[in-house]
């Protein structure tokens, strides 16, 4: 199933995109925002892409390679995005977007293990394997401690069951090293068969990940650069997936507004029409919050 951005609409209307502007795509993936937005920005606009993800980086350069604008796709974390953007000596940002969370590309082609209805080494890294990243899922399955375990389980994926799963866990490994996600969620299943209307692996592939990927402290950093990077009257808008990720974006866009830095243009969140969740059901989790600075 190929990827499809979310709430396209509603980010070209809430970021106000207009001809000449330099759109940061922080998170560009596939590229679907970015070539939405394209054509708007015109010849003298400028499209810099940023992303962990070198397949995301291949992608995007294919589906921008008709744009109109100047293209810039820089594969890096997006939290170096101040040092990147004087770094290549880039046209100051206009408007910025971040679109958090997973693809579809990644859930089903990316071979790490995102998720548990495929067979994949259990990496979950959004760099490749290769890339220089030290922790994997993998090494936190395998070589944590059960508390260590049912910490990140609860704290990133605020399940209830964590202990119960990472107990689990550490029993399953002793027999032998757990690989893959296939053999990660049937230990799961087992240890919390008929315990919710969700898969019980759900939260515990979620923590996994936004651990290992140091994503909430990833975010906490990169949108103060992200703010103090934008043109004065620019926007930022940023998409999150899951509450965790809201509640920083939330707080930190608050703050703008009650220090006089910037207007909250979404005092409460923008979400997905029924129709949208309808053709593309991961919209349904989906949050779009924007500031504009003074």
């Amino acid at each position: 199933m190929a990827h499809i951005s979310v709430l396209q609409k509603e980010v070209k209307e809430i970021l106000d995109l207009q001809s000449g502007d330099v759109l940061l795509d922080a998170t560009v993936n596939g590229g679907g925002h970015s070539a939405d937005a394209a054509p708007i920005l015109g010849v003298h606009g400028a499209i810099i892409g940023i992303d962990r993800d070198s397949d995301a980086i291949s992608r995007s350069k294919a589906k921008l390679s008709v744009a109109a604008c100047s293209v810039t796709l820089v594969q890096d974390d997006f939290r170096n995005l101040d040092r990147l953007l004087s770094g290549y000596g880039m046209r100051t940002p206009t408007k910025i977007l971040f679109d958090l969370g997973l693809s579809s590309d990644q859930l089903e082609s990316s071979g790490r293990g995102f998720s548990f209805k495929k067979d994949e080494p259990l990496i979950m890294t959004f760099e490749k394997e290769g890339d220089g990243q030290d922790i994997t899922a993998v090494k936190v399955i395998n070589e944590f401690g059960e508390k260590e375990i049912a910490d990140i389980i609860y704290k990133y994926g605020e399940d209830t069951n964590s202990r119960r799963i990472a107990k689990a866990i550490v029993e399953a490994r002793r027999a032998e090293r757990i690989l893959t996600s296939a053999k990660l969620h049937g230990i799961i299943a087992q240890a919390v068969k008929g315990r919710g209307k969700i898969d019980p692996a759900t939260k515990t592939f979620q923590a996994l990940r936004i651990f290992v990927n140091d994503e909430l402290s990833a975010i906490e950093e990169a949108l103060p650069k992200a703010f103090g990077c934008l043109a004065p009257h620019g926007r930022l808008a940023v998409i999150s997936f899951h509450s965790l990720e809201d509640r920083i974006v939330k707080k930190y866009f608050r703050a703008l507004g009650k220090s006089g830095t910037a207007l909250d243009l979404t005092k409460k969140p923008i979400v997905a029409s029924s129709e949208e969740i309808l053709e593309n059901p991961r919209s349904r989790s989906a949050k779009l919050r924007a500031v504009e600075k003074c």
